[in-house]
């Protein structure tokens, strides 16, 4: 495969960009959608003391949930965790800080984020302490809102159907999910994809994310997890 944008690597060489303590965003709904090399290569290289932002903390065993689970994340970010009972059980030991986030308004900050937006107004929680504790309020023609900081990473991953050699991406279905905000709010974002095809061989119309919001392209040895409704 042809390389001319330097934007196609290998895994070892996606590994140079993790580091302890990061902030990682990664792409992903219930491991669907999440990108396997790239948290195997995580694991393998031990990196501890992460910041996650995601949808969820997926399953034990399935996506982001194999990080969480094995206590490499410090803090997350995310709108639940009900699907990983060891993300429970670390929060509820005090060894996991979890920060709660309405899946909306979860989503509508990282992709402020990717926009260069420093927050966002919402009325969603403002009248629930469990949403709006330790924020701050504003009022906008009349109506109350919660300022809710945009969110980036140092690092994003995501996991594409097809990828070019620029970066251009196409999703599989409900694996889309987060990834195309998660590939926009990353300083660094890192691709990985079932196929990397020749450049001018996707239709424009079926292109979600574009090039310029990725940095790198490695290929994926695909999902090599049991889906929990296996």
């Amino acid at each position: 495969m042809e390389n001319p944008f330097g934007k196609i690597a290998t895994l070892e060489q996606a590994m140079e960009h993790f580091y302890d303590g990061m902030t990682l965003m990664f792409g992903g709904f219930g491991g669907v959608g999440s990108p396997p090399d790239l948290i195997d290569g995580i694991l393998e290289k031990e990196i501890k003391n992460l910041v996650l932002i995601g949808n969820d903390t997926g399953f034990p065993e399935i996506g982001i949930g194999k990080i969480v689970s094995r206590g490499k994340a410090r803090k997350v970010i995310a709108s639940h965790i009900g699907s990983n009972p060891v993300a429970g059980e670390l929060m509820t030991k005090g060894e996991l800080e979890v920060e709660f986030s309405p899946q909306g308004t979860l989503t509508e900050r990282i992709r402020a984020g990717g926009m260069g937006l420093g927050a966002i107004l919402t009325d969603v929680g403002v009248d629930h302490d469990f949403v709006s504790k330790g924020k701050r309020r504003m009022t906008l023609n009349g109506k109350e809102y919660l300022i809710e900081t945009a969110l980036t990473a140092e690092v994003s991953i995501v996991y594409a159907k097809k990828a070019d050699p620029y970066g251009n991406l196409v999703f599989d279905k409900s694996a889309r999910n987060t990834n195309p905000l998660v590939a926009m709010a990353g300083n660094f974002t890192i691709a990985e994809a079932e196929e990397i095809v020749p450049l001018g061989s996707l239709d424009p119309e079926e292109i979600i994310t574009p090039g310029v919001f990725v940095d790198m392209v490695i290929p994926s040895g695909g999902v090599n997890w049991k889906w929990a409704w296996e």
